[in-house]
């Protein structure tokens, strides 16, 4: 761990000088892997939670929404602290929250235990990527969208191999075995503590002149700058609406048709989520060099074409083939996005990450767990259906302004 600190130390020298801090971003990328790793692992055992406890469809909707719930409600709040306050042990903080719901999960016995359990993960998270994301923009070196992007591909990739990992861990063992991700947890909260150290360090000789990467190409008054800010929302809250639906119901969706096991039902979601992994890098990039709305305009509109073929077609390699391309095209805009609205409110990036990480993933659980009483009420290719809709929103993109480099 000292190497880890030294490693650390050396960067945000580099920092300074005006160069991007590769090893703290690789190292706050490992960290959004190792929790979002235990984020999306919970999904990808609803299947056994639902048999196990005998759960409905709406109840299933009720785990998803009280995990977004939690880091909506919470997460502005902490962004809001961080923007203001910087402490070294903030994000070590949020790990041992997540330590504490994976040992309330592992032992549970009724469904409000669960539910209780699933609480403290999302106060885990909401604590988490505040913070990391604002790491993330100091150590951008003017790359922002890059910088993001590093950042947010762990979380892309914690989400693709949770399944995975719960398949191998989980699946054969029972519910006990959740407490294996504790050790995930754990190396998070040490590795977060030394990122909370350099933080605290590299803001002391952070350079106001990197802060503001792309600018509006003319003025705006409070209140436009926050109409922008409200479309930016939106257009987060549809990708995220559909992608927490295809992460909660998919499963079900393939089993329901095409008659698939557990486990090859969670290997196609981990394809899905892979997919989405390397789309985020990939808008990144385009962003830093092209401009950010261009990308959230093909990102969000342009997956709308795929979205809508995925519930109606009769194959299942045909199926796989389109998730793989919604992945790639709708995961490109978050980076986009959220950078976007740092770009157009740079002294709350706290804030600003809390409400995109937090209050838009919170807002789609909401739709999420209302499609569990949909499905319910109707069925699941129902929900598909509907679900396919959600990328259309992506039109009202033509209301941002354009973007200048400074």
């Amino acid at each position: 761990m000292k190497a880890i600190s030294i490693a650390l130390d050396k960067q945000q020298i580099s920092k300074a000088a005006g160069h991007t801090a590769y090893n703290v971003l690789f190292i706050a990328c490992l960290c959004h892997l190792l929790n979002d790793t235990i984020q999306s692992m919970l999904p990808s055992i609803y299947p056994m939670l639902k048999s196990e406890f005998n759960l409905t469809f709406a109840q299933i909707g009720l785990i998803t929404l009280d995990l977004q719930i939690t880091s909506s409600i919470i997460q502005p709040l902490v962004g809001m602290y961080a923007d203001k306050h910087h402490h070294s042990w903030q994000l070590s903080v949020g790990m041992l929250f997540t330590l504490t719901g994976i040992f309330l999960l592992s032992v549970a016995k009724t469904f409000p235990e669960i539910l209780i359990a699933i609480a403290l993960f999302g106060c885990g998270s909401s604590i988490f990527h505040p913070q990391a994301s604002q790491v993330s923009q100091i150590a951008s070196g003017g790359k922002k969208g890059l910088a993001q992007s590093i950042f947010q591909v762990g979380g892309n990739g914690g989400y693709a191999i949770g399944p995975l990992l719960a398949a191998i861990i989980i699946l054969p063992h029972g519910l006990p075995a959740v407490r294996w991700f504790g050790v995930f947890a754990l190396l998070a909260a040490v590795l977060l503590y030394y990122i909370g150290k350099w933080h605290v360090n590299a803001l002391k000789t952070y350079r106001s002149a990197n802060e503001v990467h792309w600018t509006t190409a003319v003025p705006y008054s409070k209140g436009k700058i926050l109409f922008f800010v409200t479309v930016l929302f939106i257009l987060m809250f549809s990708k995220n609406f559909y992608t927490s639906s295809m992460t909660s119901y998919y499963t079900f969706f393939l089993i329901d048709k095409f008659g698939l096991s557990v486990a090859s039902a969670q290997i196609c979601l981990f394809v899905f989520l892979a997919a989405e992994a390397v789309g985020t890098i990939v808008g990144g990039m385009l962003g830093d060099k092209y401009g950010r709305k261009y990308v959230i305009w093909f990102s969000i509109f342009g997956a709308a074409p795929f979205t809508i073929m995925l519930p109606y077609v009769p194959q299942l390699w045909m199926v796989i083939v389109l998730s793989i391309l919604i992945g790639l095209i709708i995961a490109s805009a978050f980076s986009a996005i959220l950078v976007y609205a740092t770009d157009l409110m740079p002294r709350h990036t706290g804030i600003v990450a809390g409400l995109f990480y937090g209050l838009s993933f919170g807002v789609a659980g909401l739709g999420s767990a209302l499609f569990g009483w949909v499905a319910d009420a109707t069925s699941i290719q129902f929900v598909f259906e509907i679900s396919t809709l959600l990328p259309l929103i992506g039109i009202i993109a033509v209301f941002l302004p354009k973007m200048k480099q400074n």
